[in-house]
């Protein structure tokens, strides 16, 4: 089963059950076991320096911890985390062996160029190696967004995430909110739209 949302802002609770409801319908590809290394330590030294994100009007913005991060991206470039505070965000975690994640890729990509310029959505892939996550990138038309690697699961593990898929939704006040399993088309872009009028 499922883990319950991990919440730090409250929802109505009508959003709170459909959502829920989707999510347990949804979790088809999750192996329900915890990443292969959960990274529960204190941040390394290269993530702990993330310092705060200036906001699109010139003034700083609180990193969120779960944003505490760097990481490489499938294309080989440096990603850090830090970069999202202060914006909204969208994280969706796949794996590229997960079924219920390719069927959602296209999905998640409409999405993505529809919200384009107001929302930032960020792939996080784990639980393989870089040359499967990029032939997944490729064959499902995902290019629009960066996807960072996630081999030894430390990145799903700040997020509270066991199973794929699942997404995050960051708040631009630095509110983040996991929900496990994934989301029909209209509930991700309602989710999206929540985020954009906070």
């Amino acid at each position: 089963m499922p883990a319950p949302f991990v919440r730090r802002s409250p929802l109505p609770p009508a959003a709170v059950a459909v959502l829920a409801a989707t999510a347990l319908l949804a979790t088809g590809c999750g192996s329900g076991g915890s990443p292969r290394s959960a990274g529960s330590g204190p941040p390394s030294a290269a993530t702990a320096s993330a310092g705060p994100a200036a906001r699109p009007g010139g003034t700083a913005a609180k990193v969120p911890e779960e944003l505490n991060f760097t990481a490489a991206t499938v294309n080989g470039k440096d990603f850090r985390g830090a970069t999202l505070a202060g914006k909204d965000a969208v994280l969706w975690f796949w794996a590229p062996w997960c079924g219920v994640c390719r069927a959602e890729a296209p999905t998640i990509a409409r999405t993505a160029a529809k919200w384009h310029g107001k929302v930032t959505f960020v792939g996080i892939a784990g639980r393989a190696g870089a040359a499967d996550m990029r032939r997944f990138v490729t064959d499902t038309g995902l290019k629009g967004m960066p996807h960072l690697i996630d081999e030894d699961g430390s990145l799903w593990a700040g997020f509270g995430v066991t199973a794929q898929p699942a997404l995050a939704f960051v708040d631009d006040d630095g509110t983040v909110d996991t929900v496990p399993g994934g989301l029909g088309a209209t509930m991700l872009d309602d989710e999206v739209e929540r985020l954009t009028l906070k």
